[in-house]
């Protein structure tokens, strides 16, 4: 695996902003801070976010999403993108989502964090963009990012390296488990291959469990 660097680090209370004259409240729009951060277990000290059923939670304490994307959307987008542009805690340079899998264990600055699912797109990111289409696009795309809960607390840093503790032994990736919830629902023997991942988080369980009872 490549060397794993946090290039930005963000973070954001909720507060009404006005996407495309439709105002919602939402922390989805983060901004980078410099400054060593305390990494608790449902999250970053100083962010926190607005729809509680759908975010946050010890199991999506941090959210992730690779820079090595931000060409992409720009261009399917048509704009230059603002930092964090898709809500997450950690912008990350050299980490997709077949590189990592349910369950892996990471050294971030001095916390230890778990891989815990997928990044589901959601609706606020379709309207900061004003595009009704995105979470299809993101979803479509497979660039979707993914979730760490906090196994042990510590501090976090710009600049810090993300560094592969322990491999989950089942190996299915974020990528494999993303698919499998977007495109590939009939598949009994993929989802149960996910659904097999102690690490996986309680609301993703939730979700592959019924898709399991629809197979049978």
């Amino acid at each position: 695996m490549k060397e794993i660097i946090v290039e930005s680090l963000n973070i954001g209370l909720p507060k009404k902003e006005i996407f495309y004259g439709k105002e919602i409240t939402t922390g989805i729009c983060k901004s980078p801070v410099s400054r060593p951060l305390k990494l608790e277990k449902t999250g970053f000290e100083g962010n926190g976010v607005a729809d509680l059923k759908h975010h946050g939670g010890e199991d999506k304490a941090v959210c992730v999403y690779s820079l090595d994307y931000y060409p992409y959307w720009e261009d399917i987008l048509g704009i230059k993108l603002p930092p964090a542009a898709f809500g997450e805690n950690l912008s990350v340079s050299n980490l997709h989502e077949d590189d990592v899998c349910i369950g892996d264990i990471f050294q971030l600055g001095t916390a230890v964090v778990q891989v815990s699912q997928p990044r589901q797109p959601c609706r606020t990111l379709a309207a900061r963009y004003g595009r009704n289409d995105m979470v299809k696009l993101v979803a479509a795309s497979d660039r979707t990012g993914f979730y760490f809960r906090v196994l042990e607390e510590g501090v976090v840093r710009k600049g810090d390296r993300l560094v592969l503790q322990e491999r989950d032994p089942r190996k299915i990736s974020v990528s494999f488990a993303g698919h499998t919830f977007h495109h590939d629902k009939r598949n009994c023997e993929s989802i149960k291959k996910v659904l097999d991942v102690p690490a996986l988080s309680e609301s993703w369980q939730q979700s592959f469990r019924k898709l399991k009872e629809e197979c049978l």
